[in-house]
């Protein structure tokens, strides 16, 4: 997993006044929009007994612990100890970690690292987002598989006529080849067009109704942006659509992938859930193979297994992952470190309790 990056962890609209826990990165965060309806991120485990703050409530812009009512302001710090005599002084590790947020886009970002404000790399740009011709759909679905591998289903380019046989990949099946492309970097990512030359209708789906008949040219650009995000422009002549894709790494065997569609086609709101029915049907035909993959996170060399020119753009994410790996940009906790509500925390003695 990477840090120094800004991750997408929740849709705005699911986080609310009521805390709400986020599992990512092998951990637990606790969200929650204060008075002003700012959101506030916090580590989702109280520095006392470690019970879930998320299970609490919110007391003056703070959330208190349910457990023993210990109260933690917005940036960590613990303000309030119940069970304390009036003048006890509250223990500096009493706080908890915070985290930098920003909304965009209609997500919640989380700062996730150790660099200052200002060398920490941009939030991608998804202009779709402002452009009022583009009508979006969200969704979200789970997988038990690595979020690398995921990614890497998002990014290739030759599953379609066989995974996808029984929903828009019936397209490629006369002419499955992939015409050799190059890729191209992006800031913080790559992008590849690649076009289609023989794409036929498909008999079966919503885009039935949408393709021709008779072999047609796709052009589609495929983009990824670190550390998490995959982007597929597909332009079939009779319309648009765009499929941003952020997956979210739950732990070494679990991805969320919170999706937002855009299309520029077919806008009516009543069709929305045809669209997402579809998506859904999509999702889970790369679940099956995908959760079938071994070994289950990347291997470390590219001479664990085999590549073709297809892999190019996969290929491309695997040697960008590695250069920010290189660089200490990565980060594995066992399950005791990730059991912690505070990494900078060391583990107490009796002694030190009685200080």
């Amino acid at each position: 997993m990477l840090k120094n990056f800004w991750y997408a962890c929740e849709f705005s609209a699911a986080v609310t006044n009521k805390p709400k826990q986020i599992v990512m990165l092998n951990q637990r965060f606790v969200l929650y929009r204060n008075s002003q309806g700012q959101v506030v991120a916090l580590k989702n485990q109280c520095s006392h007994r470690g019970a879930a703050l998320s299970m609490g409530w919110l007391e003056d812009d703070c959330i208190r612990c349910p457990y023993h009512g210990w109260k933690f302001q917005s940036d960590g710090q613990c303000i309030e100890i119940p069970s304390n005599q009036l003048g006890t002084p509250i223990p500096k590790k009493a706080n908890i970690n915070s985290y930098p947020v920003q909304e965009k886009y209609g997500f919640v970002w989380l700062f996730y690292g150790d660099l200052l404000e200002e060398e920490r790399p941009p939030i991608p740009p998804l202009p779709e987002y402002e452009d009022s011709t583009m009508h979006p759909i969200y969704l979200e679905y789970e997988m038990k598989a690595n979020y690398t591998r995921v990614i890497e289903n998002a990014l290739d380019p030759a599953h379609l006529y066989a995974v996808h046989a029984n929903s828009f990949g019936a397209g490629f099946a006369q002419d499955p080849r992939v015409e050799d492309y190059i890729v191209q970097d992006e800031n913080w990512g790559i992008s590849a067009k690649i076009t289609y030359k023989n794409h036929t209708k498909p008999k079966t789906g919503l885009f039935k109704f949408f393709f021709r008949p008779t072999n047609t040219q796709l052009n589609a650009k495929t983009s990824f942006y670190l550390p998490n995000i995959t982007k597929i422009e597909s332009d079939f002549g009779r319309g648009k659509m765009i499929n941003y894709a952020i997956h979210i790494p739950v732990d070494d065997n679990t991805t969320i992938s919170k999706r937002i569609q855009f299309r520029n086609f077919f806008t009516y709101f009543w069709a929305d859930s045809l669209f997402v029915k579809f998506h859904h049907k999509v999702g889970l035909e790369d679940r099956v193979v995908t959760e079938s993959q071994f070994p289950r996170l990347l291997p470390d060399t590219l001479l664990t297994e085999v590549h073709v020119p297809a892999d190019a753009l996969s290929l491309a994410y695997r040697r960008l992952r590695h250069k920010y790996l290189s660089l200490g940009w990565g980060f594995k906790l066992n399950k005791s470190e990730s059991d912690n509500s505070n990494q900078e925390q060391t583990r107490l003695s009796y002694a030190s309790l009685r200080k």
